[in-house]
């Protein structure tokens, strides 16, 4: 229930805050180099329960390009 309330201070779910969070720890890992969209699913998972297609929708929803821009 929790995972769908967005927060008051910047509007992001803590599903969003924890990809953002694995994105960001996952291009420091790779150099700065775009994180290949299975590497992220995969990370994510180990802190939240999603389908694939659930990720995109989120990823869309944050603006994250999957085609490097």
């Amino acid at each position: 229930m929790l995972e769908t309330i967005p927060d008051v201070r910047d509007g992001l779910t803590r599903t969003e805050r924890i990809i953002l969070y694995v994105l960001d720890q996952s291009q420091r890992e790779l150099n700065g180099r775009n994180v290949p969209t299975v590497m992220l699913y995969g990370r994510v998972l180990e802190y939240v329960n999603l389908s694939e297609t659930e990720l995109h929708v989120y990823l869309d929803r944050l603006g994250v390009k999957g085609d490097g821009r």
